[in-house]
């Protein structure tokens, strides 16, 4: 039983590194810097500078992370520190080291699990599965996700979203000028993501230009691909911060997302608060987007071309729906997902603030 005292430690193995893009980490750095000090410590990971929000907070304590032996270090400091809560663990050695702690010295810490993937094919030895099913509390960051693992583990779980950082992503002051319409993607470069869809669909379009954001493995291939096709185009982008990827998304009208493979993809929440329409695959079926509303989840690459084809053509159409994502994002706002979480880590350890 958790005793009563306040602030609630939290361990996070999360890096707070202001410059780390990875998508776990924004996420639980966007949660930790709107953790009320008072309520809470919080006891993450640090490689590099880290993020001025949390190297501001009181009451957070950063654990260096070196070259080698990281996972032996974190688990002892870790542990020394006697938390509340193990709150979104990863896969690696450090996680798995916690769940064998947790099962043989029954310790008191609850563990909050975030699933942001489909569980369908995960082997069950994994970590990413122990941490389902060694939890006290698990969220899923949409309906599709929360849906994979009820089935396949029989667990009723709730719906807690990645949220939208509006200081980056929000709609532009003023209209654009619409005389040369931009189409955007935003994503790694990997086999998954479809980045050549992209380049054909430029092809087609020769009068606007497409930007691809990011890099990976298949950037060769589709700027191979580009020339071969004569799209004079596109233009590659490279990595972007976030900052930059929010300017990015307001110079452009629409932003396509053909990747075949996610979880829930915070980048269409991001074009979304940016008042970008949005076509994505509805494999994963993406909360972030109203179908039809807001964008268009579709089934194939012919529906790719068909949706694009009557968002370029259509002005009026583009302006309807960026009004109507701009206004849908707000139910991603960081402020309110936050409370979410804070509601949990109270429930979890049985703590109410005075």
């Amino acid at each position: 039983m958790h005793s009563r005292h306040l602030p609630i430690t939290i361990f996070t193995p999360s890096f707070a590194d202001q410059d780390n893009t990875n998508a776990q980490n924004l996420t639980v750095k966007e949660i930790v810097a709107r953790l009320p000090p008072e309520l809470f410590r919080v006891v993450m990971i640090s490689a590099g500078e880290p993020d001025p929000r949390i190297a501001r907070r009181e009451n957070t304590q950063l654990l260096p992370y070196y070259k080698h032996g990281n996972a032996a270090h974190l688990l002892t400091r870790s542990l020394l520190c006697c938390p509340d809560i193990y709150f979104y663990p990863r896969q690696g050695p450090l996680d798995r080291a916690w769940f064998v702690a947790k099962q043989r010295f029954a310790r008191r810490t609850s563990l909050v699990t975030h699933v942001v993937s489909s569980m369908a094919d995960v082997d069950r030895k994994d970590s990413a599965v122990q941490a389902i099913l060694q939890a006290d509390a698990v969220f899923a960051n949409s309906t599709f996700v929360a849906q994979t693992v009820r089935r396949r583990f029989a667990l009723d779980l709730g719906t807690i979203y990645n949220g939208i950082n509006t200081q980056f992503f929000f709609p532009a002051s003023e209209g654009r000028e619409e005389l040369h319409l931009t189409v955007l993607y935003a994503g790694s470069l990997e086999a998954h993501k479809r980045p050549e869809v992209v380049i054909r669909e430029a092809a087609r379009f020769p009068e606007v230009t497409f930007y691809l954001a990011g890099r990976g493995s298949r950037e060769t291939a589709c700027r191979e691909l580009a020339g071969q096709l004569a799209c004079r185009n596109v233009v590659f982008l490279g990595h972007l911060s976030q900052s930059q990827l929010g300017d990015q998304m307001r110079r452009a009208d629409i932003f396509i997302f053909p990747s075949i493979d996610e979880g829930h993809p915070q980048v269409l929440g991001q074009a979304a608060a940016c008042g970008l329409p949005v076509i994505a695959m509805n494999c994963y079926r993406p909360d972030y987007v109203m179908n039809g509303e807001t964008g268009f989840l579709v089934e194939s690459d012919q529906e790719i071309a068909d949706r694009l084809q009557l968002l370029i053509s259509n002005a009026a159409l583009r302006l309807a729906m960026s009004a109507a994502a701009f206004q849908y994002s707000r139910k991603f706002d960081w402020d309110r997902i936050a409370e979410q979480w804070i509601t949990v880590f109270m429930e979890v350890t049985g703590r109410r603030p005075n």
